[in-house]
């Protein structure tokens, strides 16, 4: 079994002006999500909503070794990592496969095999 991380970007505004029903039908399919992961025999090893990205600390550390540190996420776009899962599976494809459950409009969803430590 190989473990997978499953990346979850999104728009921050547009979810914190979702209502209460919009984020509820998020959870729920995140629910159907785990339940197919389930059935299928994949394994969902961690994973977490993430706080909004102004909360976040980038540090930046120079060529010289001068290290900096920032408020706010690495990249200035609308769209931030907002959470993730690491899934054990056979294959890449079978977490793609997967994943289609979350898929919506013009979401996007990227899946990479971990490296072992």
């Amino acid at each position: 079994m190989t473990e997978y991380i499953v990346l979850l970007p999104g728009d921050e505004a547009a979810w914190q002006g979702a209502s209460e029903e919009q984020r509820q039908a998020t959870y729920h399919k995140h629910q159907e999500f785990a339940k197919l992961l389930e059935e299928r025999g994949l394994r969902v090893t961690g994973g977490s909503e993430l706080t909004y990205s102004r909360e976040a600390k980038t540090l930046r550390t120079s060529s010289d070794g001068t290290q900096t540190v920032t408020d706010g996420p690495y990249s200035e776009s609308v769209e931030q990592l907002t959470g993730f899962y690491l899934i054990e599976a056979d294959s890449i494809d079978a977490v793609v496969d997967a994943c289609k459950v979350l898929g919506e409009g013009e979401s996007l969803i990227e899946v990479r095999a971990c490296k072992g430590m």
